[in-house]
């Protein structure tokens, strides 16, 4: 079980893949581990895969919060650097996007290609995360599983798919409660939308049709705003990944390899 020591904070990580492949970092959303992404896995063959627990979630260390996206985006280069990788390709869904959207404006030489999947340069007014901060302290984690549920997936990926959730239901409460509380603070101050414009890597910008908390207008003002970026818009809610995995992975896969 890999971990990195970096300056103020240990990061939980996991390498899968050859050595002298292309590397591509793999950041999660918000109240999930690195395990989400292992619908990915099997297909990305010729990739050296970084997934990594976002601070405060999973094996990753807690420091206090709030955070910012500033902070996690900086932890992402600290691992890079840590790991001796120069540059590397980059897919981030929601938060995850999010400190994608950060490196590609504020670190765009070590970015090859990015993906940004079911994200914002803005998600949702501060009342709403406030009200979710004061509900997680006051309640915990598993006071909010049904709801972020209900806001991941559809009606129908839910009542199919029961094992699949049952998972991730146990993936939520496993998070602790003040990283996620610290986290939520990052993503409810971050604004990027003066500054997307910058970024200049090659970009993909996937979408859920039903997408709850990131809309599909969201990613359009993304596709639209970043020169040159593209949008795939999947039919699925908003952690495409899981939910139309097969399809998601093709469109990751078609922008890595050009």
């Amino acid at each position: 079980m890999p971990f990195a020591d970096l300056p103020g904070i240990r990061l939980h990580y996991r390498i899968d893949g050859a050595a002298d492949a292309p590397v591509l970092i793999m950041s999660n959303s918000l109240g999930t581990t690195i395990d989400m992404w292992a619908p990915q896995l099997a297909a990305m063959r010729g990739m050296r895969v970084l997934r990594y627990d976002t601070r405060g979630h999973g094996k990753s260390g807690l420091t206090s919060g709030p955070y910012t996206i500033e902070v996690l985006g900086r932890d992402v280069l600290a691992l890079a650097d840590h790991l001796r990788i120069d540059r590397f390709d980059f897919c981030g869904l929601s938060m995850g996007g999010m400190t994608g959207q950060w490196l590609g404006i504020h670190a765009p030489t070590r970015l090859r290609r990015l993906i940004l999947a079911n994200t914002a340069a803005r998600i949702a007014p501060p009342e709403l995360w406030n009200a979710r901060i004061e509900k997680v302290a006051a309640s915990g984690m598993t006071s909010i599983v049904d709801g972020v549920l209900a806001r991941w997936f559809t009606a129908s990926f839910l009542a199919r798919e029961t094992a699949t959730i049952a998972g991730m239901k146990a993936m939520i409460e496993s998070i602790p409660a003040a990283g996620y509380i610290a986290c939520c603070a990052a993503v409810r101050d971050m604004d990027l939308c003066a500054d997307v414009a910058q970024i200049t890597t090659p970009t993909l910008i996937i979408a859920g049709t039903h997408d709850l908390a990131t809309p599909p207008a969201d990613g359009a003002f993304l596709a639209a705003t970043i020169a040159g970026a593209r949008m795939v818009e999947l039919d699925a809610g908003h952690l495409s990944n899981i939910e139309q995995a097969p399809a998601f992975t093709a469109a990751l896969l078609a922008h890595l390899n050009g």
